[in-house]
């Protein structure tokens, strides 16, 4: 999969300042220059990549917004709400893992719903 790793600290700090990494179907963004090698930043990303593939890309971000929705709704905080997304806890769950994409299963976000 051809991925491309773009430096865009102005746009991420305009999504949120908070935020050092996004995956923007093929693009991954990143805020500062030392990312654009960071391999368990860019495995992070590569993951969000085959869940958007999974889904269709459009759709990844629909349900996305619709898990983070139903997540602060029920948290009550932006911070449990993000970390406790499907398609965020198997990333953060496996971004140190060089080898996770090479075996991964298909849908494995789900395994995290609950």
């Amino acid at each position: 999969m051809q991925t491309f790793t773009v430096l865009a600290p102005k746009l991420l700090k305009a999504i949120n300042p908070n935020i050092s990494g996004i995956a923007l179907f093929p693009f991954i963004l990143v805020k500062e220059k030392d990312q654009l090698t960071d391999k368990v930043l860019i495995n992070h990303e590569k993951i969000h990549f085959a869940q958007q593939l999974e889904l269709l890309i459009i759709p990844f971000y629909l349900a996305y917004i619709f898990w983070y929705i139903f997540n602060l709704i029920r948290f009550r905080s932006h911070e449990k709400a993000y970390f406790c997304l499907p398609f965020e806890r198997e990333a953060y769950a496996n971004e140190y893992d060089s080898k996770y994409l090479d075996n991964r299963k298909p849908f494995a976000f789900l395994k995290y719903v609950w």
